[in-house]
Formats: structure tokens, sequence, C-alpha cells
């Protein structure tokens, strides 16, 4: 009996992700989870917040994935003096050829927003229109970004000097925020003698697997899983859970002052389906909705004065939340 051609597809789509797995290896010590996090959000054709400290690797895995997918790589360092036209590009002028567009390093496939909270909102929100629109206005032009387009930010958590908190609505368009922790000792011991410190990104001889036009496909076969009524009441049900935790009996419900948003049910809807079509299947289980909630949700959860004292996280109330909703 000949096999259905979308799980083929589907089949394919997943081994190819396995070798961008096995290259980025190359690069990239441990930290499966975040690796797999990344392409997640490129398979959900959505925007990825990553926190962590100082040297851990996200600017290489950015850099070493985008050159792994076959696409185009751009960093923005974010400075307190950064202006919004570094980032979208400005109206300029030369004798020879007139007033002309020089567009700004937002025209990549693969944006890299290093240090994001350093800049002011007025900067950060020139990523807004970009992220969600992805289109940028210069002047009384609009231009349409490269497709695809994704947009890695960092943001390091425990220095709050010249940093700017992100405004809500910027967070917000983040799917995921991944945090990114210290690897282990053996781990660390590899980093020794494979390191960008002492080795040049040439010499990794990181390999093309995919190119621009294959990841939209991928991203289109995306939408195409099948996601049961049942998973729909599932998603929805767990968001409720933080905006209503007394039906719910959390114990944690207490820490709760703002529960999450329906962006955040879109995003269980979507990133179940990434996380569907890189396991290979052409369907959505709940498994695959409890792997991708945390990081869609943990920064849609606001925690109180009380719990933050207590030292409750967002991650610990998801967590509890995904114990007591009844898997369908």
């Amino acid at each position: 009996m000949p096999k259905d051609p979308f799980e083929e597809k589907l089949l394919q789509y997943s081994k190819e992700l396995d070798e961008i797995r096995k290259e980025m290896s190359k690069i990239v010590v441990g930290q499966k989870d975040i690796v797999d996090a990344l392409l997640r959000g490129i398979v959900a054709n959505s925007h990825i917040l990553v926190e962590g400290l100082p040297g851990i690797g996200k600017t290489m895995m950015i850099r070493a994935l985008s050159e792994i997918m076959g696409c185009e790589f751009k960093r923005v360092q974010f400075t307190p003096d950064l202006l919004p036209s570094d980032i979208v590009g400005i109206n300029t002028y030369e004798k020879e050829r007139g007033f002309y567009v020089l567009k700004g390093p937002i025209f990549s496939n693969f944006v890299l927003a290093d240090e994001i909270n350093r800049a002011p909102p007025k900067v950060q929100s020139a990523l807004l229109e970009g992220m969600q629109e992805k289109q940028v206005t210069i002047g009384r032009e609009t231009f349409a970004l490269p497709v695809p387009f994704f947009v890695m930010a960092t943001q390091n958590p425990i220095e709050q000097l010249g940093t700017f908190p992100l405004p809500e609505a910027e967070l917000d368009r983040f799917m995921f925020k991944i945090n990114v922790y210290y690897p282990s000792i053996e781990d660390e011991q590899k980093i020794l003698k494979q390191n960008m410190t002492t080795s040049k990104f040439e010499s990794f001889n990181l390999k093309p697997i995919m190119n621009p036009e294959k990841i939209v496909e991928m991203q289109e076969s995306a939408k195409q899983i099948f996601l049961h009524e049942k998973i729909e009441k599932y998603i929805v049900t767990i968001i409720d859970a933080t905006r209503n935790p007394s039906k719910y009996d959390l114990t944690l419900g207490k820490y709760i002052s703002r529960g999450a948003s329906p962006r955040a049910s879109l995003g269980l809807y979507i990133g179940a389906k990434a996380e569907a079509l890189i396991a290979g299947k052409k369907f959505v289980t709940p498994y695959h909705v409890k792997r991708v909630a945390i990081d869609i949700m943990r920064h849609r959860i606001a925690i109180n004065y009380d719990g933050e004292s207590a030292g409750i996280t967002s991650d610990k109330v998801i967590k509890e939340i995904l114990e007591k909703i009844p898997i369908p």
C-alpha cells in the first residue's frame, strides 16, 4: 500500500531537520533543547526571545543556523544610543544618484537582535512592524522584508543598569521565550577544544542543507498538519487556567496577576503543529502541545509580588497547569 504523499514529505522534512542538528553539533556543544527550539521557531514562522548569561553561545547558534539554512544573516548590537533608522534604514542623498533608500540590517532572513533590552523603547518598537507585518516603512515608502524572516532577540537576565524592559506589546510578539543555562561539565570540557576563540567560523565547514524556498515550503506544510477539535479544547482550557486558576484548583494560582492572552492560544496551536512536523507526524497530539507550552507561555503570565518573593516563577505555574488539566 503506497504511503500518503503528505506523510512522505513530512518524513523527509524530519530527516533534513535531523541533518541540520548534526551539522549544528559541529559548532554548538550540547544545548540540544535550544537548537530544537530554534528549529521550531523557524518551522512555525515565528520569532524567539532568548534569555541567558553572556558567553553561552547565543550569537554563534543563530549565525551557524543561518549558514546551515542557506539564508542571509545580520546582527544588530542594541545599545542605549541606537536609533530606529539604524535598524530599518534611512532615506539618503548622493549627487550622482539623487535621493534613495539605504536599507538597514532588518532586511535579512535571519536577524539577531543582540541584547535587545539595552536599547530604549522607541528603538525596540522599530522591530514591531517588521516582526508582525513582515514589512517596514522608511519615510513614505513601505518595503516587504525577505522571506523567510526570523528574528532571534537575546537579553541578559542579570544586568539591570542601562537596560529597558521590553514593552508588553513587543514581548507578546515573540512566540517563544527560551532560557539558556550553563553547559554541563562534560560539555564545557568539549568547548575548550571546539570553540570560536581559537578557531575561525569558516573552519567548521558548515554545509547548507536548506534554502529560503524550502523553508517557506516547510512552513506551509506545517499549517496543513491536522489538529483535532479535542486538542483545540485542550489548548484553550490550558490558557483559561491561567486566567481563572480557582476554577481548576491551582495551588499556585494565587500568584498569577495576569493570565495569558489569546496570542498564547494561537502560539500553542501553531507551535504544536511545528513540533508535530519536526517529529514527522501529520497530526498533533497532546504531547506536542505540552512540549511547546512552557516556551510559549512563560513570558505571557505575570507573577505578582507575593509570588516573586516566594520564588514562584511562571514555569512552575505552567507545569502545575499541565499536570492538572486532563489530557483528551
